[in-house]
């Protein structure tokens, strides 16, 4: 009975743990996202980024 329980506990702290990995990568994608259209000095990105914010009715200014 020890084995399965000890696989069980294993299953579980992997799901964890790659949910955690998921959260955390899913974070670093984000701010390098808006890091590099916030502080982008290409003027395309800048108007690409402005004109979603619009479409999607978000205020931006």
């Amino acid at each position: 009975m020890s084995t399965s329980s000890a696989s069980v506990n294993t299953a579980s702290l992997s799901g964890s743990t790659s949910r955690l990995l998921q959260s955390a990568m899913a974070a670093c994608l984000g701010f390098l996202i808006v890091g590099f259209v916030g502080f982008s000095h290409l003027e395309v990105v800048h108007n690409a980024a402005h004109d979603t914010r619009h479409a999607n009715a978000f205020p931006c200014h």
